[in-house]
């Protein structure tokens, strides 16, 4: 038999506002797609969110590969951002009040020739969601190296969440 964890924010639950302003936290403005799709979208308990590149005000802060023009370090940063705007975009749909769990995660790091550290990368976005959620951030996840990505961008994330 499994139970449902309490949504994050209300009586029981992890107060991810709270939460992010603890941690001056932001949620930005919900990145706009640059193709045919949209940033999240809601089928039964679940939100599946499009993956999200490491956009701040439009701009992407640091392009290149991880291993060559961008370092582990920076690509887990720009892997934070991806995690916030992620976070944005279940907000807008549906808001955090609402989210029970984040279920999985998927990275996507590009990655120079003889780069392995794409786990360490997608870190970035995991500790956050754990940062910000608790236990109900704790995920299951995979982290892939890929030649490139949308933009240059050194890393995406897309989220699986399960809501009330």
């Amino acid at each position: 038999m499994t139970t449902t964890p309490a949504p994050v924010s209300g009586e029981g639950g992890v107060d991810a506002y709270a939460k992010l302003a603890q941690l001056g936290l932001t949620l930005p403005q919900v990145v706009p797609p640059l193709a045919a799709y949209v940033p999240a979208v809601q089928s039964g308990n679940y939100v599946y969110v499009s993956g999200q590149l490491p956009l701040v005000d439009g701009k992407l802060p640091k392009a290149g590969r991880v291993g060559a023009e961008v370092t582990p370090e920076e690509a887990a940063e720009l892997a934070k951002i991806c995690g916030l705007n992620a976070l944005a975009a279940i907000e807008a749909l549906v808001g955090l009040g609402r989210l029970v769990k984040i279920v999985k995660v998927t990275g996507f790091v590009a990655s120079a020739p003889g780069f392995t550290g794409q786990p360490l990368v997608v870190n970035g976005a995991s500790n956050l969601f754990g940062e910000v959620l608790g236990e109900q951030g704790r995920h299951a996840r995979s982290a892939v190296g890929v030649a490139e990505l949308p933009l240059g961008a050194p890393v995406e994330v897309e989220v699986i969440a399960e809501v009330a």
